[in-house]
This record gives structure tokens, sequence and C-alpha cells, in this order.
């Protein structure tokens, strides 16, 4: 495991990550393409911060190895390119399980009678404490689905009170705007999903705002032009929250491969 890890917090200096290590895990994040060049370094230092002020924690006998903690790092660092470190203050936290896990739940039910269960989850923010996220190796992970990016879209939510969609944003950015942009689409994403139509953009969505959010949020990054297609101003809007046009880089790639596919037909 990285030394720097070990050190003792008062210690100021960055841990130094060289490309060798970065390398093995940005092939793993393909979605990282659709990134300029700029950005992607941005998000390697922030992440290195990240990793220097949280504490990383294996549960049932997950052994993190330097690997698992910078990919969970520089994933959870693209929602806060323009906002900085700072933005998952108040927390120090960050619990990995291999795999998806249970969560032990009580709910008071409207017969006043307390119910228990178990909760199977992928991850899960919680307001003052941890983020929990599961790790998958490659053969086991989910398509399409990021739960670093959406765990840690909701203790972004969450820096300023409760999880209610409306984060903290960035300079500029007006909060009626975002308003104006996320709350028609997601009640038009909610009768849709009512409707029982078929959706580009995971159902679970229509959860709750805080919900819309971080799936948005982690569409934005995995399948951009999605995204775009859909809610044009919701894209808009975590475009400048975030300060990158994924979907530029997607739309740009694409018409790579097809010049490339065609190249050999002309």
């Amino acid at each position: 495991m990285f030394e720097w890890v070990k050190r003792l917090t008062g210690n100021t200096e960055l841990p130094q990550i060289d490309e060798a290590q970065w390398h093995p895990v940005e092939r793993e994040l393909p979605f990282l393409s659709y990134l300029p060049v700029e950005a992607i370094y941005r998000a390697r230092k922030l992440a290195a911060e990240l990793l220097r002020h949280k504490q990383f924690y294996g549960a049932n006998g997950l052994e993190l190895s330097d690997r698992i903690m910078l990919s969970i790092a520089l994933q959870a660092c693209l929602p806060i390119l323009r906002l900085g470190v700072d933005a998952y203050k108040g927390w120090v936290g960050v619990v990995v399980y291999p795999g998806d896990f249970l969560v032990h739940r009580k709910v008071l039910g409207a017969d006043g009678v307390v119910h228990e269960f178990e909760d199977t989850l992928l991850g899960e923010a919680r307001a003052d404490g941890p983020v929990l996220v599961s790790w998958f190796d490659e053969a086991g992970r989910s398509g399409g689905v990021n739960v670093v990016i959406h765990e840690f879209a909701h203790k972004l939510d969450m820096l300023d009170g409760d999880a209610d969609g409306l984060p903290i944003l960035a300079p500029g950015m007006r909060r009626d705007r975002w308003a104006e942009a996320f709350v028609p689409a997601y009640e038009d994403f909610c009768r849709r999903v009512g409707r029982g139509e078929q959706t580009a953009i995971d159902p679970y969505a229509s959860e709750n705002p805080a919900e819309f959010l971080a799936v948005t949020l982690e569409t934005f990054f995995m399948a951009p032009l999605r995204l775009q297609m859909e809610y044009p101003q919701v894209y808009a809007q975590i475009s400048s929250l975030c300060g990158v046009d994924p979907a530029e880089g997607e739309a740009r790639l694409i018409r790579e491969r097809w010049l490339t596919s065609h190249a050999t037909g002309r």
C-alpha cells in the first residue's frame, strides 16, 4: 500500500504518483477518453489530495491495493474538477466492499411498528459519515453503472445540508438557473418512468431529486451524449458545475472511429 497513506496527517506533502501507476488505472476507465488531457491531469492532482485527506478502509476482508485506491479517488474527483476537494469536507472515511453488501435497516412504519430488514447495496453516502462503495474486478463490473461517481455526487449534494438535488454550485452559476433546468426535467422523467417508457437514463433516477442528480451526474461522465440528448439543459448545468464537456469528446471519438472504419473503402 502507498507509503504516504500511512503518514501522519500533519504531513503537508502531496503523494508522488508516477505515470506508471496512473496508466493501468486509467485504461480501466475508458470514459476518461471523453475528457481533455488537462482535465485528467486536474483529476489526478485532486485524487492525490483526496487520498491524503481521507481514510480508506477495506471491508469484509478486502485488501486495498494502490490500484483500487487510485481508481476510486480519481473517479470521485471528476464531479469536483472545478470545486476542488473542499467540496468533500466534513467527513473522513471511504469504506470499500468486495462487491455488493448488506446494511441493516430499521424503519418506523405507518402503524407505529419498527420494521427491521437487510438491504443489499452497491454504495451509500451517509450525511455526516463515510462513503460506502463496492469494488468489482473487471469481470464483475456492471456496464453503465458507476457507483463511485454516484455516491460522491450525493456527498457533493450534502455539502450544503440535506441531499435535495441542489448542490453547492461553481462560481458564476445561479441556483435559479439550476432549478429551471432540473425541476422540469425531473418531473418529466418521473412521468416517463411512470408510463413504463424506456429511458436512456437509469429509471432509478426517478426515486427522488437527490437520486436524479446522482444518476444524471454519473451519466454525464459515462454516457454524456445520452444525457445531452435527453435533457440538454441539465447537461449544460452539470457541464458548468464540473467545467468539462465530455459530450464533445465522445462525439469526436465517434467521428474518428467512423472515419477510420470507412478509410479502407475510399
